[in-house]
């Protein structure tokens, strides 16, 4: 590539990662851009707004040759976010591979698990850490962020072993807000990428760009590079629709009502 579409690309990135980002951030939260010297990506998609607005700033910047899109079955109760992955790579023309990481979560009984005794609450993310006895929402999956952050890191290892690699992780203020998901936490994310760059000499670093939004900021930041949107899943139950009522649902209608536009996909 051209040193100047390079650096174009790079500014692209730059510009699009920070529009909308006006709003009051914590003290310790700061986008996490990908390293300067990286050379190519992989990208944890769970098919949803975030990791899909990821992968288009991922591509803002690296050539698709070296993007790789990474979903992980962890044993939750439907597929439609796979799907969702699956058809987004294919739109963008870029690799995609999938883990199982199931067995490790197997005992797990939080209300996104298929063997769960429990229901998906259907209120906001606020709603649930007020009512709950730990601080944690219903469908806070153990360590989640940070099982599949240290798997991807060693596929983006593996998949580009002479490159240096951004492994890019959609987390954002909403879902660290109150701690509902400490995994997605500013401090929590940081920690990760310190502890994944030593643990690969540096080859692979986590960029997580909306560490310092909210969904509305995210949205906003897909809208500007023309995210399919119509082709992501965010709800936590399955069905031909997603539900409308459960904590991410409410959380992205909230976000595309916040940008004066319509959530492209159907509701029940």
């Amino acid at each position: 590539m051209p040193k100047s579409t390079a650096n174009n690309k790079a500014n692209a990135h730059e510009s699009a990662s920070n529009t909308a980002a006006t709003a009051t951030r914590p003290a310790s939260a700061t986008p996490i851009a990908p390293a300067a010297d990286s050379t190519a990506a992989v990208v944890l998609s769970s098919g949803g707004v975030d990791s899909t607005t990821c992968l288009a700033l991922a591509l803002e910047r690296f050539p698709r040759d070296k993007v790789t899109t990474v979903s992980v079955f962890y044993g939750q109760r439907h597929a439609r976010e796979l799907e969702a992955a699956r058809a987004v790579a294919a739109r963008y023309g870029v690799a995609h591979r999938e883990l199982n990481l199931a067995s490790v979560l197997a005992d797990s009984d939080n209300a996104l698990m298929a063997n769960s005794t429990r229901a998906v609450p259907h209120e906001s993310y606020g709603e649930q850490v007020r009512d709950s006895r730990n601080g944690l929402v219903e469908t806070y999956v153990p360590f989640r962020n940070g099982l599949m952050l240290s798997a991807v890191a060693a596929l983006g290892l593996s998949l580009y072993p002479s490159d240096h690699t951004a492994l890019y992780l959609g987390a954002h203020m909403d879902d660290a807000a109150g701690d509902a998901y400490p995994d997605c936490s500013p401090e929590f994310t940081k920690t990760m990428g310190r502890a994944i760059s030593l643990g690969t000499a540096g080859l692979v670093s986590v960029c997580a760009p909306f560490v310092a939004m909210d969904k509305a900021q995210v949205v906003a930041c897909g809208l500007a590079l023309h995210v399919p949107y119509e082709l992501t899943w965010s709800c936590y139950e399955g069905g031909d629709k997603p539900c409308g009522t459960c904590g991410t649902c409410v959380d992205r209608l909230r976000a595309f009502h916040a940008n004066g536009v319509e959530d492209p996909v159907e509701y029940a």
